[in-house]
């Protein structure tokens, strides 16, 4: 999991809002980024007052001042691989896509947040049109989860499995491979697809249904270990089947965490304590 002795430990760039109880957001992707061995950079897009409960308030970050942080790292630091979060807003959307146009990072993913888990929305829904045309072009691989997908496409929520493999064959074409997660299906399995272009056949990835309450960040969770793990491995699809299996894990060990009264929070360090 960690890299090995002597080789360069990679350096991970968050750009996403924030969570103050810790289980979501650039908290959570530094902690995933941190049990995967990598160093842990971010540019904060928000900052959001949440907790286990919900989201009570986001305070936007000006675009000009998320373009300032993004240079100051670039400026000084190597980038190995970027995760993008919650961006909010179309002038953040854009003003994150000017500097990956310019600066060109090896690896983006993009976990394409839109509404809480708690149903509060963090991206203004005039702000699909400049994630689709603006920043998509970016990025290498985007990580849906169902309802997602359907804002992304402008069509209703996947309830079946056959409807998620319909709606993969319409975001692989809007450029990046896609894993697209079927998390919010019913069952005793979680089936994710995974797309690397529109030509190839895509791979079916499962994991067992965690019956738990504490699944806050499981989104930000996965898609930063997928960043975080794609310059240490081969592809994307070791890096993603590596990643889920990471995140399954810590889903099974959260209920040694008592945070909050609500959805809580994935044990990102439970190989550790």
């Amino acid at each position: 999991m960690n890299p090995e002795e002597g080789s360069v430990i990679p350096n991970l760039l968050t750009i996403a809002g924030t969570d103050p109880s810790g289980g979501a957001g650039i908290q959570a992707d530094l902690k995933t980024f941190s049990a995967l061995g990598t160093y842990g950079m971010s540019v904060i897009t928000g900052l959001v007052a949440q907790n286990t409960r919900g989201v009570r308030s986001v305070h936007q970050v000006p675009a000009s001042f998320v373009t300032e942080q993004l240079d100051a790292v670039f400026d000084d630091c190597r980038v190995d691989a970027v995760k993008i979060g919650m961006l909010a807003t179309a002038d953040i959307i854009e003003a994150v896509a000017g500097v990956l146009a310019a600066r060109r990072p090896r690896y983006v993913v993009l976990d394409p947040v839109m509404v809480a888990k708690s149903g509060d929305r963090l991206l203004a829904a005039d702000a699909l049109a400049s994630l689709r045309s603006a920043l998509l072009p970016h990025v290498d691989l985007i990580t849906p989860n169902l309802p997602e997908a359907a804002d992304l496409l402008g069509v209703a929520e996947a309830s079946t499995e056959a409807e998620m493999r319909s709606q993969l064959d319409a975001l692989v074409k809007l450029g990046p491979a896609v894993l697209l997660k079927g998390g919010h299906l019913s069952g005793p399995e979680c089936p994710d697809l995974l797309a690397l272009d529109a030509s190839a056949q895509p791979t079916r990835l499962v994991a067992p249904r965690i019956e738990t309450t504490s699944d806050h960040g499981t989104g930000c969770t996965l898609s930063a270990a997928i960043a975080a793990l794609r310059p240490q491995r081969p592809g994307w699809l070791e890096s993603v089947t590596e990643a889920k299996a990471y995140l399954t894990g810590a889903l099974t060990e959260a209920h040694r965490l008592d945070v909050g009264h609500g959805h809580g929070p994935v044990h990102h360090f439970y190989k550790w304590w």
